[in-house]
């Protein structure tokens, strides 16, 4: 299969609103990555308008568990944005420090808690894309392919990440390059090429936000020793 297979021909069959809609979700997500590693508020309101985007895209793509994490992130972006704008001095940029042995104990819950529920949705998919009615349906998990396998890894892997930004915390860019690393293959399978390569492009960001971060704290920790 060649680049033309993967990244052009599954674009064939799209609306023209269909693709405005990916590039649109796909720009306003890297500004928002953008904003997230100078530690700036604008990270939320841009990024509020990515996932909602996605919401609608990966909801037509039955990607169920992407699309739940970019609700949970809509929810989690007015939270963090109301967090940041607490602890901001300038209301623009915030400090940033590593998370608590509890603060690790309560992202385990709710990576285990992702599986489990992402997982339940999934075993009502045929339900759901019965437009809700159980006449001629079979529940379970058997219609599940690889990707959507890896969609409840990731998903999970991504709501511990974005509870992790919204509590300032520099290990939120380690779960946003291992999630966003492993979403490549997987758009590409759904045939969401320009999708896949914001990915690629957001775990490059990834690497660098966390190296941001790192030396931002070790810089403040050599102040205020």
């Amino acid at each position: 299969m060649n680049l033309y297979d993967l990244f052009v021909k599954p674009y064939e069959s799209y609306t023209d609103l269909q693709i405005l809609l990916e590039a649109s979700g796909t720009v306003f997500g890297i500004l928002s990555v953008y904003f997230s590693i100078k530690k700036n508020i604008w990270v939320y309101p841009t990024g509020i308008v990515s996932t909602l985007i996605y919401v609608y895209i990966l909801f037509n793509f039955g990607l169920l568990g992407d699309c739940m994490i970019n609700v949970y992130y809509t929810a989690m972006s007015v939270y963090g944005w109301i967090l940041w704008a607490k602890n901001s001095k300038d209301h623009i940029h915030v400090d940033v420090t590593w998370a608590t042995k509890k603060e690790w104990v309560f992202a385990t819950f709710l990576f285990i808690i992702s599986l489990l529920l992402v997982t339940v949705i999934y075993y009502y998919k045929p339900y759901i894309d019965n437009q809700f009615s159980m006449e001629g349906t079979n529940l379970g998990l058997y219609h599940l392919d690889w990707a959507n396998w890896l969609d409840v890894i990731t998903t999970s892997i991504f709501l511990v990440g974005m509870w992790f930004m919204a509590k300032q915390r520099i290990e939120n860019w380690i779960f946003w390059i291992i999630g966003d690393f492993i979403c490549m293959p997987m758009m590409i399978f759904k045939g969401l090429g320009i999708t896949s390569v914001q990915y690629l492009v957001f775990t490059i960001m990834a690497i660098l936000g966390y190296v941001s971060w790192k030396k931002s704290f070790k810089e403040k920790s050599t102040i205020k020793s």
